[in-house]
């Protein structure tokens, strides 16, 4: 060993330090290494490594036929299933011309808006319990698993419901189930928004570890490729639901929150008056709901009703070549973004005219919002570094696909 490595400094603190936070931490929600090269409390620089999820869901994409895809896409951001759903069969259903029926679209606004209620929620429990505020984490929760329960009412599954269908949904909504929806659009409004401003917007702790932090100006999150509610606290009002609508949304009335200050504090603003958009939004589709099938006139392409396979022998064959080899889609490519809790959603799909993609690209939101991360957290202390990672509401699953 030589003698300068055996040199000891006179001060600790005189020196940089570099530490690891994660990949295994719960405040980087998700398996994130973040590298921060620290002068005693402050960080002087950070670096990140991603990659510790990968699940080679675009790869394995290329191998599936593509109403199989559609479990796949649900998987990638497990706080959005049914968003990454949409914005999957909107791409699939643009290349094939589909025309979805209009009380299927109303019902994938439903759901999409209602896991978005549920992404904010478990985003507002986290985010708060990370900085010492445990008690709206179960509130948060209870939000989620009424959203949960509505879904699983619907279609069986929970988490990863695989809900909607190239050309529609995959079955209709039961009785009753609108009504629920009511209901917890009511207890939302007359329990949980007092909840939320009661415990989180109005304390002085939560207000002096988020205000004036992770400042980004909206020049500088645009050139960063930041999107959704993250670009939304620094000013601009972008939003694809307005900006470029789809699945009906230009029909609804709804605001686009903004918040000009730019930092944590304003991200955690924005969230909550989405929240109060997307009920306002589910109540009109719920009032608006029309009559009618929940799957596109197109046999060859969407498969038909277990009552009519019994019955009808062209329905009985079509069930069995869609079954088995699924369903070509004309050679071209095609890109569909949606917005998703997190920002800007889009399906990037090349087709060789086959029943499965010939490629696959998913421009994430949490891809995009995380580059920005080194100089968001730069010239912090680093206690500070976990509100702000959580300000830009991150999946790692939407990282990793």
């Amino acid at each position: 060993m030589t003698e300068a490595l055996l040199e000891v400094k006179a001060s600790p603190l005189d020196s940089e330090m570099v530490i690891n936070m994660g990949p295994q931490h719960p405040s980087t929600h998700g398996v994130l290494r973040v590298i921060l090269t620290l002068d005693g409390e402050r960080v002087v620089k950070a670096d990140q490594e991603i990659g510790y999820l990968h699940t080679g869901m675009e790869k394995l994409a290329e191998y599936k036929k593509y109403n199989h895809v559609i479990t796949i896409t649900d998987r990638m951001d497990y706080l959005n299933s049914t968003g990454n759903n949409l914005g999957f069969v909107l791409a699939v259903e643009k290349m094939l011309e589909l025309e979805i029926p209009p009380r299927a679209q109303a019902v994938r606004v439903i759901m999409t808006e209602l896991q978005r209620l549920a992404s904010h929620a478990i985003w507002i429990a986290t985010h708060g319990l990370e900085l010492g505020a445990m008690s709206f984490f179960f509130y948060g929760f209870r939000v989620r698993e009424m959203v949960l329960q509505l879904i699983e009412a619907a279609c069986g599954g929970r988490m990863m419901p695989s809900y909607f269908r190239v050309g529609g949904l995959a079955r209709d909504i039961p009785d009753g189930w609108t009504q629920r929806v009511l209901d917890l659009c009511d207890t939302f409004e007359r329990e949980t928004v007092p909840e939320i401003h009661t415990l989180l917007t109005t304390n002085p702790i939560f207000r002096a570890r988020t205000e004036g932090l992770g400042y980004i100006s909206a020049e500088e999150a645009i050139n960063w490729g930041i999107s959704g509610p993250a670009l939304r606290g620094s000013g601009l009002a972008h939003d694809l639901r307005r900006a470029s609508p789809y699945s009906g949304y230009e029909n609804y009335d709804f605001d686009i929150p903004t918040r000009r200050e730019g930092d944590v504090y304003a991200r955690y603003l924005v969230r909550v008056d989405e929240m109060k958009e997307s009920v306002k939004i589910i109540r009109q589709a719920v009032q608006k709901l029309p009559s009618g099938p929940v799957k596109a006139n197109a046999p060859r392409i969407v498969l038909p009703d277990r009552h009519l396979m019994k019955t009808q022998m062209d329905a009985l064959i079509y069930h069995f070549l869609i079954t088995c080899d699924g369903f070509p889609v004309p050679a071209g490519e095609v890109y569909m973004p949606v917005e998703s809790p997190r920002g800007e959603l889009g399906f990037y799909i090349v087709s060789d005219g086959g029943p499965k993609p010939y490629r696959m690209h998913v421009r994430t939101p949490s891809f995009g919002n995380l580059q920005a991360l080194p100089r968001l957290i730069e010239g912090h202390l680093v206690a500070d570094v976990v509100a702000i990672i959580a300000s830009i509401d991150i999946v790692l699953g939407d990282v990793d696909r």
